[in-house]
């Protein structure tokens, strides 16, 4: 066997030779680094090779060296790594290949190159497969350069699943040494939180206590999430405090702590000890916390759960929202929390979402709740506040009707008390459905009159939209305003003075009403002088 390895290894130094094919030659140098001796021809031909002007030839040489632990070719492979470039991290991972020399070695240079080298470095010891490049590397973690302890914690992790158990094992103690300092030592937080993620790929369960201590507020988010991440690798058992530190890790603002967390307390239970830290989840800063909480909380039904509902309505996260308004459509406590937070809403567009919102359950609402929307929706109304809007929009959703009979009543309610500017109010914001009964657009009508100046110029009457307002029922009606206006005994003289003096101008179907409302001006008043007038427009107008 020794003698055909012998043979063989000529034959592929005579292929690497300049003169062969690029792609012959380097498959020759790979095999050469597989099964080659480190016996003087081999070494003297790797040193040439480290020379060939062919970039990839050489790359694979570095390799080669490597493999077969060349100490004698150190000097050179150093070289190659404080010249930086394309072959300084094949070189690198070479020499950490060597053992101790060239572990000691690289660790020397890394205090003389550039920070980029110096973390090319790092990532090389994490891969040398020696104890020594291990140790290293494990050391290189407490660099104070970050990308030099991101480098090494890297190459690290990324050779755990080929260690062997003792191997890992090895490697365990040595980090769980660095992680408890002695006195009050402590580490650097991008250190600790490397030496976290480490350990957590070895997959220890001696770790379990350190990555439950490393969660806590005191320390760096990055240090947190590592922690989480590595508690969610190992089984684990929860009890209620170690419950609510993950409760404040999901409320945390920075998801890279809220998330593992999230996880953890995925199958956790929810109960009457705890209840009060899920609520807390539903202030959290991410949206997906707090539909997280929503779920985990369930059908319980308390005030406080209702009100942190209520807090969801209207985010912009429209899942959020949705699940909010339909949890709360559920529980008894909503209906008291929705009309609680639209009684206090602050703007309009606030009450619009609000309404909005709980129009699917208004119809659970009892006669005491309705009355309240209503009385404060009718002192917008009176304010102009376009917060009434909303609030009459929720009331008609379960009965129009009974809304628009309440309104009509309360109109004509406040016209008999002689209060026909606020009736106007109620009259008109009827007037402004379409389907709006004759009776109401006549009553808005007749208020105005009661209310106009009753100036007879024609410029006046003209801008008069009362006078337009009877002009429409005059020509559209069921029944004959004129009628309507014999009806209406709490018109005055001046009124019907006023009405006819205008439409005795118009055309046929004006010029009747306006003599109907000019007759019955003098029927009401006789001996006034307002009636002696409506005599002479009569006989004006050829309507005697």
């Amino acid at each position: 066997m020794v003698l055909m390895l012998d043979a063989t290894a000529k034959k592929l130094l005579q292929i690497i030779e300049a003169g062969h094919p690029k792609d012959l030659r380097c498959a020759a140098v790979r095999v050469l680094g597989e099964i080659g001796a480190r016996e003087p021809g081999v070494t003297q031909a790797l040193r040439d090779l480290l020379q060939d002007p062919e970039q990839e030839v050489r790359l694979y040489a570095l390799e080669a060296v490597g493999k077969l632990r060349i100490e004698q070719l150190l000097s050179e492979l150093l070289t190659r790594v404080s010249a930086g470039g394309p072959e300084a991290e094949v070189a690198a991972e070479a020499a950490a290949r060597l053992g101790t020399k060239g572990t000691r070695a690289l660790q020397g240079l890394m205090h003389q190159v550039a920070p980029g080298l110096r973390r090319r470095i790092a990532a090389a010891l994490g891969v040398g497969g020696t104890s020594s490049a291990g140790a290293a590397a494990v050391e290189a973690l407490l660099d104070t350069d970050p990308g030099v302890v991101d480098a090494a914690a890297r190459s690290l992790i990324g050779e755990v699943p080929a260690m062997t158990a003792a191997a890992r094992r090895s490697l365990a103690d040595h980090v769980l040494a660095l992680l408890r300092p002695k006195g009050k030592a402590r580490l650097p937080g991008t250190s600790e939180a490397a030496l976290t993620r480490l350990l957590a790929a070895l997959g220890d369960p001696r770790g379990e206590e350190i990555f439950w201590a490393r969660i806590e507020p005191s320390h760096s988010a990055e240090l947190r999430a590592a922690a989480l991440q590595a508690l969610g690798a190992l089984p684990h058992s929860l009890g209620k405090d170690r419950i609510k530190a993950l409760l404040a890790c999901a409320a945390d603002a920075d998801f890279r702590v809220a998330a593992p967390a999230m996880l953890l307390l995925k199958d956790a239970a929810v109960n009457e000890r705890t209840i009060a830290d899920w609520i807390a989840l539903l202030d959290s800063p991410d949206p997906a916390v707090r539909r997280f909480g929503i779920e985990k909380l369930g059908t319980r039904d308390t005030k406080a759960i209702a009100e942190a509902l209520m807090r969801q309505v209207g985010h912009p996260d429209r899942n959020l929202h949705a699940a909010a308004v339909a949890r709360l459509g559920d529980l008894k406590y909503g209906p008291k929390v929705f009309t609680s937070a639209l009684l206090q809403s602050q703007n309009a567009d606030h009450a619009w979402t609000l309404a909005r919102a709980q129009a699917p359950f208004a119809a659970r609402y009892s006669a005491a709740v309705r009355k309240r929307i209503f009385a404060q929706a009718c002192k917008y109304l009176e304010e102009n506040d376009r917060r009434a809007e909303p609030f009459f929009f929720l009331l008609r959703e379960p009965d129009g009707r009974a809304v628009r009979d309440q309104l009509e009543e309360r109109g004509l309610a406040l016209r008999k008390k002689k209060d026909y500017a606020k009736a106007m109010i109620y009259l008109r914001f009827l007037a402004r459905d379409p389907s709006c009964a004759e009776s109401i657009r006549f009553e808005l009508a007749a208020c105005g009159i009661r209310l106009s100046e009753h100036d007879l110029a024609a410029e006046s009457r003209s801008a008069d939209v009362t006078l337009q307002q009877f002009a429409r029922l005059v020509h559209s009606h069921e029944l004959d305003p004129a009628e309507r206006l014999q009806q209406a005994r709490w018109l005055q003289p001046e009124d019907l003075f006023y009405l006819g003096f205008h439409f005795a101008e118009g055309d046929k179907l004006e010029r009747e009403f306006g003599a109907r409302a000019l007759k019955l001006c003098v029927q009401r008043s006789p001996r006034s002088k307002l009636a002696k007038d409506a005599k002479r427009k009569l006989r004006s107008a050829g309507l005697s």
